[in-house]
């Protein structure tokens, strides 16, 4: 099995070196990721100016572009041959309404479009706490295992949060969920003539049974995503 493996933080980030470790043995790993931070750049794509690809090491390209450009290229140029995309481990949670802000996510969706199969996984951050990649890592594996191994029809792709904090002996359920599709707060404070966005993550409002309530009630959220 060939899996492309790819983030919106950078490819230097440790959340993709956690997801690289996690599968190591589970197939042949080519690394198809941005050269710098693209957190939140959504399903932007480059198609008026030259795309910027380096080839940093074995299986492992640099590119000067956004997450769906990483799919994109790789599944057309570097990898063609691939059997998944995976997108990730982002640092911090994408739930409800903010996959459409997710480069993250925009990779997997980027690449069902383009006929391959795909998961989006990311690390919800519990308030004052931080990430263990370490954990994140042990606890990514066998979900995404689970996957890789279960048939996901044309036009899907999976988006997957794990809860926080976690521990080593952690024992998370797995709760496939549909997206919860309720608005949260956005709200801007003004300074210095300036609107500087507020965020309230933590305590959006959320449906019951919904991937939100999922992840933030210690389940890891698998939601099946349809791109039409």
């Amino acid at each position: 099995m060939k899996i492309v493996l790819t983030n919106d933080d950078g490819i230097d980030e440790p959340g993709l070196q956690a997801l690289a470790k996690c599968l190591n043995g589970d197939g042949e790993l080519v690394v198809v990721a941005p050269k710098l931070a693209q957190s939140g750049v959504g399903h932007k794509v480059t198609t008026a100016e030259p795309i910027i690809v380096e080839k940093i090491g074995s299986n492992r390209f640099s590119v000067g572009g956004t997450p769906a450009d990483c799919a994109r290229i790789a599944l057309r140029s570097i990898a063609p041959d691939a059997d998944w995309l995976i997108a990730g481990i982002n640092p911090g949670a994408n739930l409800g309404l903010d996959v459409y802000n997710s480069g993250t996510v925009a990779a997997a969706r980027e690449a069902s479009i383009l006929g391959c199969k795909s998961i989006a996984i990311s690390q919800y951050i519990a308030k004052d706490h931080y990430i263990d990649w370490n954990v994140t890592g042990h606890h990514s594996s066998p979900v995404l295992r689970m996957l890789t191994n279960r048939p996901l029809e044309k036009g899907a792709f999976w988006n997957v949060n794990l809860p926080h904090p976690l521990r080593i002996d952690s024992k998370p359920a797995f709760k496939e969920c549909d997206l919860d599709t309720t608005s949260h707060h956005v709200g801007y404070r003004q300074e210095n003539g300036a609107y500087i966005f507020e965020r309230r993550f933590h305590e959006r409002p959320r449906e019951t049974g919904k991937d939100v309530e999922a992840c933030f009630g210690g389940k890891i959220s698998i939601t099946r995503m349809i791109i039409l």
